[in-house]
């Protein structure tokens, strides 16, 4: 999955990648099971502060699209497609 930020956008930075991820499950780009970019990997890629992946990532979680494994990464969640 390829998030890309608009520094244009009013929406926090956070918001748009929860936005697309979001995208990404609802049109099946993102499947249940499937890994996301670690939050260093995806900061580094988008060259913004690892907090804000973390952030992001929190929010999914919270909402259930996501599920954090402790040392394997974080998933998109069994539940995420009855939940978009």
């Amino acid at each position: 999955m390829i998030i890309r930020i608009n520094s244009e956008d009013e929406a926090p930075v956070y918001a748009q990648i929860v936005q697309q991820v979001k995208f990404g499950v609802a049109s099946g780009t993102l499947r249940s099971g499937e890994q996301l970019p670690s939050v260093r990997e995806l900061a580094t890629q988008l060259r913004i502060n690892p907090n804000t992946v973390a952030r992001a990532y929190r929010e999914l979680e919270y909402e259930g699209l996501v599920e954090t494994m402790k040392g394997k990464g974080v998933f998109v969640s069994s539940e995420a497609g009855r939940l978009t």
